[in-house]
């Protein structure tokens, strides 16, 4: 149970964020998600959020692979998160 805690918590930290512009910087920073959330840093964005002055970094939750995009600029905010079906993965664990 505890280990869901920090991507709860991350959840509800963005939920007011989700309704601002795409590219608008919410009030979760990357020094913020380092330290409260398991992850996998990606070598690239995902095509669909992949972008200039951007990094992704990779968690897993409820079955679902979430990515959250981080601007490189100032204090690294976070300026967007999707997810995705675990089941995506199917075809690489054959």
């Amino acid at each position: 149970m505890f280990r869901t805690a920090p991507l709860a918590l991350a959840g509800l930290i963005l939920a007011p964020g989700l309704a601002r512009a795409a590219d608008a910087p919410m009030p979760f920073t990357y020094l913020d998600f380092e330290n409260a959330v398991p992850h996998i840093d990606l070598a690239v964005c995902p095509e669909p959020l992949d972008g200039p002055g951007r990094f992704c970094r990779l968690t897993t939750h409820a079955d679902q692979l979430n990515v959250f995009v981080f601007s490189e600029e100032g204090d690294q905010p976070l300026i967007g998160f999707r997810s995705w079906p675990s089941d995506l993965l199917a075809g690489l664990m054959d």
